[in-house]
């Protein structure tokens, strides 16, 4: 028999754990250099499991013909390749596989959270209470920028197309442009509409622009939903 000690306190009480002993690895769009985050054209990712690094070597390249390599973390995912992998066929089980939130988020952790019109619980049930960030787009941004108003949290789970057995990978991210592009292209719904696994491709786009006179970029992510995957890959 369990301990009962939670039923006196059920605040304390641990919560269930989302997809976390599935996931073998995390997708990433950029790393740290001397405490600054960096973008990357191509994508980086990151297992503890060796077998996974080297299945992900077959199938993305790394630069160089690198090997895995161990890098510093607090995670267990302590090895990392920078592959040669833009874009990538993925298999999305489900639309609960992509999440979105607004978060704010202080430095005891969690301050609020919301969808962007009511504010949730910390289990993403409502709160009873309205979004307190502005409602435009603009002023959104503006207010994340600042601190004062909450920051987008998308996060996506899926297998690999071409070797599904290695098992579910993770890409979480903050990008603005993504979940303006997410809503354009309607994932949420066409995912909804597949009602079960579906084929789709994770990208990153290098976007070029001028600002001021002078030649910026940045590196964006992106998902293009195909259609229902097919029987022997799902």
């Amino acid at each position: 028999m369990g301990l009962r000690i939670f039923e006196t306190d059920p605040e304390a009480a641990p919560k269930p754990r989302q997809f976390s002993s599935d996931v073998v690895g995390r997708f990433r769009s950029g790393y740290q250099v001397n405490k600054r985050p960096m973008s990357l054209p191509e994508w980086r990712v990151t297992s503890g499991d060796p077998d996974v690094m080297t299945a992900v070597i077959d199938l993305m390249g790394s630069k160089n013909n690198d090997p895995a390599q161990e890098w510093e973390t607090a995670g267990e995912d302590n090895l990392e390749v920078f592959t040669e992998t833009p874009r990538v066929r993925i298999v999305i089980a489900s639309a609960k596989s992509l999440r979105q939130e607004m978060i704010l988020r202080g430095m005891k952790g969690i301050i609020r959270r919301c969808d962007g019109v009511e504010q949730k619980d910390e289990r993403g049930n409502p709160a009873g209470k309205g979004c307190e960030c502005p409602q435009s787009f603009a002023e959104r941004k503006a207010a994340s920028k600042d601190g004062s108003g909450c920051d987008p949290e998308v996060v996506l789970f899926f297998k690999l197309y071409d070797n599904p057995d290695l098992g579910v990978f993770k890409f979480r991210t903050g990008s603005w442009s993504f979940v303006r592009d997410l809503a354009r292209d309607d994932a949420p719904g066409k995912l909804a509409e597949i009602d079960g696994p579906a084929e789709a491709y994770l990208g990153l786009e290098v976007v070029e622009f001028e600002s001021n006179g002078q030649a910026r970029k940045f590196t964006k992510p992106t998902l293009d939903i195909i259609g229902p995957a097919p029987e022997p890959v799902a």
